[in-house]
């Protein structure tokens, strides 16, 4: 259960934007947490053709509560993009990605990384999707990619771990910035900095889950259920009511994504 100031209000609906179902425990049990914490809608991002696959598979059993997002991560970028494609078109993807340049582990070639995110960049294009990005340590490619490509209207940086120069680059691109449970990490003044000078409509709120848990709860495995501290931590830095945040987050991602309203049962998980 969440903990700290502003997690769980009642009353205050939330949209985990970018976390990983498969990866945590039982996704049913991770989607019932959520919602007892005010997270009612999930985002579930694929990360290579299988995972992706399952993730629409998982929206389909959902739907209105999670959706899917297809795409190769840098560090599978060694597989190729052969048949993603095809699986933008079922029911519930709503976004290309994760996608991008991962140049700290480096578990595929550089060249390759560049050559399958500009191809999903392209998909993005040709299909009128998001695109959600994944960078690490590889800013000036990311960038340089982008302006080759040419930025998709909607471009999401998941996971910001930038400082306020790299914001300025991102948003500067009319790309919109996903903060983690990072931003509450003690040694994440940089990284605060950037989120003082996002506008709520160029921000979103994910966790990233089952990875980066937020304080007070870091050190276990995250689940959507823990977004709330984020929100909370990032209504702080910006100065305003944890409320009124929430609801323009909600506002920014429903549009971002083109997702439905909120408005029948379904949409709401026991």
């Amino acid at each position: 259960m969440p903990e700290g100031p502003g997690a769980g209000q009642p009353g205050l609906c939330w949209i985990d934007n970018h976390c990983h179902l498969e990866l945590g425990a039982s996704a049913d049990d991770q989607i019932a947490a959520a919602a007892a914490a005010g997270v009612v809608r999930l985002i579930d991002v694929g990360t290579d053709l299988a995972h992706s696959r399952r993730a629409i598979d998982r929206a389909g059993h959902r739907p209105g509560t999670v959706f899917a997002t297809v795409g190769v991560h840098p560090h599978e970028a060694s597989q190729g993009h052969d048949g993603l494609e095809a699986l933008l078109a079922e029911p519930g993807v709503v976004a290309v990605g994760e996608c991008g340049l991962d140049y700290h582990y480096d578990h595929s070639p550089r060249h390759v990384q560049r050559r399958v995110f500009a191809a999903q960049i392209a998909l993005a294009h040709r299909h009128r999707l998001p695109l959600v990005i994944h960078t690490r340590e590889a800013w000036d490619d990311t960038f340089a990619v982008l302006d080759s490509e040419g930025i998709p209207a909607r471009t999401v940086f998941h996971c910001f771990t930038g400082g306020p120069a790299e914001a300025e680059g991102a948003l500067g691109r009319g790309a919109v910035l996903s903060f983690s449970g990072i931003v509450t990490f003690r040694n994440a003044d940089a990284l605060r900095q950037a989120v003082a000078l996002t506008p709520p409509e160029q921000m979103m709120v994910e966790t990233d889950s089952p990875y980066l848990a937020p304080e007070p709860v870091r050190g276990r495995p995250n689940t959507p259920a823990n977004l709330p501290l984020v929100g909370a931590r990032l209504a702080e830095v910006l100065g305003l009511p944890v409320a009124e945040l929430a609801e323009r987050l909600w506002d920014t991602t429903h549009s971002f994504y083109d997702l439905p309203p909120l408005s029948a049962a379904a949409d709401h998980p026991t």
